[in-house]
């Protein structure tokens, strides 16, 4: 009993500093400034979630048009709405980001753009070129 209660005992030297090294009450998201690769790969998994959220409203329509000339007039009325549309630039921007971030990806596994001033310049073109085309694909659509 008395080797038990002499391996749990926490020896003198550490106990002030584990008393010094306090934890947050809370952690804010908002005020972490994460670096712009990091920004993009999250950024790229949203895209690739809602990519994959969107196929069965896009099979849908497909399956919807290909059932004559009355269906199609139905999926091409359903483009006529105009939160289908700005749902279609949200896409689109998905679209875009989540192919840009994949070639991006690609390049860096063969050893093109690893180098950390390339990678922060290739995020911050694939975060760029995704919103150009989005607000694009906006400014057509809307």
């Amino acid at each position: 009993m008395a080797q038990t209660a002499h391996l749990d005992a926490e020896p003198a030297a550490l106990a002030p500093q584990r008393r010094a090294k306090a934890r947050p009450a809370f952690f804010d998201l908002l005020q972490i400034q994460l670096p712009v690769g990091a920004v993009t790969s999250i950024l790229h998994r949203v895209s690739g979630v809602l990519l994959a959220l969107a196929i069965p409203f896009g099979v849908f329509l497909l399956g919807l048009s290909l059932q004559g000339a009355h269906g199609y007039a139905e999926a091409a009325a359903v483009f006529g709405r105009w939160p289908v549309r700005v749902g279609l630039v949200a896409v689109i921007w998905a679209l875009s980001h989540h192919l840009l971030a994949g070639l991006r990806h690609l390049l860096m596994d063969v050893d093109l753009g690893s180098r950390l001033r390339s990678a922060r310049r290739s995020a911050w073109t694939v975060n760029l070129a995704a919103g150009a085309l989005a607000i694009l694909a906006g400014v057509v659509l809307l």
